[in-house]
């Protein structure tokens, strides 16, 4: 059954501005500089129309093909920096107003324009985030927070434009959510939430492997 989140919706739809250098970073560039677009765009499997995803190991997996970061959330980081965050600064495709992001579950479907895109996990931040965003000590203090955004797979093609209502159609009944897998990679190490999140049928291989990893001397 579909439940309507009222006030949910796109605030800006947003896809690589320019391919910008990376020093430092795998490939030496980055696709990280995403704009507001004021036209509606395809989505598919392979993402939003008009974007780019240049480090495809680390970012270009299906389950990443849509990336999605609540206005809400930038707030706060707008109060603790101290300056304006325009919508796509962190790299996200969507930037969201009305729906709770981090507490998603995995596996949720969501019904944005006619696109339907279902919740796979949260984004880890890394080097490249952090060279774009000149912040001292940003991966540690994003990890911190615990605000990462979460990540999409597309189910079904379609299209998505800035103001499209948000609809979520289906919450699978395990609970498991965005914050529970980021926790246990940001270091939480309770035992029932690892059994929760590692018996998830809904997470992907690879984070399931991320996941199982950092926490395999922790596990019942």
């Amino acid at each position: 059954m579909s439940e309507s989140t009222g006030s949910a919706k796109v605030l800006s739809l947003n896809v690589v501005n320019a391919v910008i250098p990376d020093v430092g970073g795998s490939v030496g560039v980055t696709s990280i500089d995403k704009r507001s677009v004021a036209d509606s765009r395809e989505v598919t499997t392979a993402g939003v129309a008009g974007d780019q995803r240049s480090d495809i190991p680390n970012h270009g997996m299906p389950e990443q093909a849509v990336y999605a970061y609540a206005r809400e959330d930038y707030e706060w980081w707008e109060a603790e920096l101290d300056k304006e965050i325009p919508a796509g600064k962190f790299g996200e495709n969507l930037t969201t107003v009305g729906i709770d992001v981090t507490n998603a579950v995995i596996g949720q479907t969501w019904r944005v324009g006619t696109t339907l895109l279902q919740v796979t996990g949260p984004r880890i931040p890394c080097g490249t985030f952090a060279r774009f965003m000149d912040e001292d000590k940003w991966v540690k203090r994003f990890m911190d927070e615990g605000m990462p955004g979460t990540y999409f797979q597309v189910l079904e093609a379609g299209q998505i434009a800035a103001g499209d209502e948000i609809v979520i159609e289906s919450t699978p009944e395990h609970g498991v959510t965005v914050s529970d897998v980021y926790q246990l990679v940001s270091g939480d190490r309770d035992p029932d939430r690892i059994a929760r999140v590692l018996n998830c049928p809904e997470l992907p291989e690879e984070m399931h492997t991320r996941v199982s990893g950092y926490n395999k001397h922790y596990t019942k």
